[in-house]
């Protein structure tokens, strides 16, 4: 199973909590090898997996797959039973939380509202931008529909995975075909980081929160921005909502 997507989604979090079910074993680190390593070849590509028993899962996470146009191709080659899992959340908050990671790191950058639009007073938004091309996810997800059913295709809630995160975790255990292990009694809520916690990990007894990169205080943004974006983003979440048979509710 890989998880696909998306960047700033919640993919680390799905990731670690999967991890601590007895059927799965995952590579902790992104491969990259769908987008940027296929030309090491697939050897290459299993040489990075943990090793696995017939009864066990082996799961990967590159969020960027999601984006690229090769990937559901490359992935179909390799074994079109995958089962691919995106983690989606409101695309405004996702550019915003984008921004802010690339922020951190590259602090002379323009600001959001700069790179947000081509032309502001006339409400045209710059889809060429990173950040708000990754959210427009009807659109990438048809290069992925191309080759896979969407039964093979999971959605997890990036938003349901904070405030319920062993009801959205139950939703991809049955997903994997595998039993509901990981349960409420897993996780505590952390109130300074906002973020649900795993009450311990898989090697050792202490609790285990994301780093310290996961929560960050985001940019304040100007609301009418927001307003324009939410405005953006709407025809392509409803087309998505209606591709996928689900309504995330980010209106």
């Amino acid at each position: 199973a890989i998880v696909v997507g998306v960047k700033k989604g919640g993919t680390r979090a799905v990731l670690e909590f999967i991890r601590v079910h007895p059927e799965v074993r995952a590579l902790g680190t992104e491969p990259h090898f769908f987008d940027r390593n296929y030309h090491r070849g697939l050897e290459w590509y299993r040489s990075l997996m943990p090793r696995t028993l017939d009864s066990q899962i082996t799961v990967e996470k590159t969020p960027s797959y999601f984006v690229t146009k090769e990937a559901p191709r490359r992935i179909f080659n390799m074994s079109r039973d995958t089962k691919l899992i995106v983690v989606v959340r409101n695309p405004v908050t996702r550019a915003i939380s984008d921004y802010t990671q690339t922020l951190s790191k590259k602090p002379d950058i323009p600001t959001f509202e700069g790179l947000t639009f081509r032309n502001r007073s006339l409400g045209l938004v710059d889809t060429s931008w990173n950040a708000i091309r990754i959210g427009m996810y009807a659109v990438h997800l048809e290069s992925w529909l191309q080759y896979f059913p969407l039964s093979q295709i999971h959605f997890v809630s990036g938003e349901k995975l904070i405030t319920d995160p062993a009801g959205e975790m139950g939703k991809v255990q049955d997903f994997l075909g595998i039993k509901r292990v990981i349960t409420d009694k897993h996780f505590y809520f952390n109130k300074t980081k906002g973020f649900p916690c795993l009450k311990k990990s898989e090697s050792s007894g202490l609790p285990r929160c994301l780093g310290k990169s996961k929560g960050r205080t985001h940019v304040q943004i100007d609301p009418e921005v927001i307003e324009q974006l939410r405005d953006f983003y709407r025809p392509y979440n409803i087309k998505f909502y209606e591709t996928v048979g689900q309504d995330f509710r980010w209106e």
